[in-house]
Order: C-alpha cells, then structure tokens, then sequence
C-alpha cells in the first residue's frame, strides 16, 4: 500500500500515535508499505501551524528518515487534478495534498472527512 499522510496525521505519527485509528497505525508502520509526506505539510505547518496548535518539529528531516517516511516533493503534473477539483474544502493545502494523492495513486490518511468529497482514495485516521 502507498500512503501519503494529511498533516495532522503526521503530527500524531510522530508525536502521538495512539490517537491514530489501529487500522491507519498498522498501516503507516508497516515496512511493507510506502508511506510519503509531502513538502506541502511543513509548508503548511510553518504558515498556520502555531496558530492551530500544530508545531514544526525542529528536526523533521530526522525525524522523517526515522520512520522511513518518505518527502515527496511537489511536482508540476500535481496541479493538473485542480483544475476540474470542486471547493469541497476550502484549504488550499487540503485541496493540494488530495491532488497529489490523485496524481500519484496514493491513499491519502486523513481525520478530515470533508477530504471524503473528493474523488481519492482515503484512509480515516482516527
């Protein structure tokens, strides 16, 4: 399975794995399973994380290589599901992970079931 983590889920995966569904944990610990994050996630961490009470780790680099998670970085043929992509969710970054999930047969690991309007694979998280 190839997994690409929503933000939030990455915090817990790193920080606090017990708030994750047992399904999604097994799942992004698994060492058969690709499991990717996207430079999407600490870009948007660095822009709205403090004030949503979500924190950059210091040494996330480290941290990613750790879990064996892998960057994946944002590439121009990403933006091409954007374009016929309705605003179910209004946070652009939500709407850019969820293309990149589209672009790359991921299966996006999320809590927010807004993401269940759109036409991607998803995994709940909790």
């Amino acid at each position: 399975m190839r997994l690409l983590l929503d933000t939030h889920v990455l915090i817990w995966a790193l920080n606090a794995p017990e708030r994750l569904a047992t399904r999604a944990r097994e799942a992004i610990e698994a060492e058969e399973n690709e499991v990717f994050v996207s430079v999407i996630s600490p870009w948007e961490l660095a822009i709205k994380g403090a004030r949503e009470g979500l924190l950059l780790p210091g040494d996330l680099k480290r941290q990613l290589a750790d879990q064996r998670f892998d960057l994946l970085p944002v590439l121009l043929r990403h933006t091409d599901p954007l374009e016929s992509m309705h605003r179910h969710h209004g946070d652009p970054f939500d709407r850019m992970l969820v293309a990149q999930a589209i672009s790359e047969g991921l299966t996006l690991v999320t809590a927010d079931r807004k993401l269940r309007d759109y036409q991607v694979s998803l995994m709940p998280a909790i």
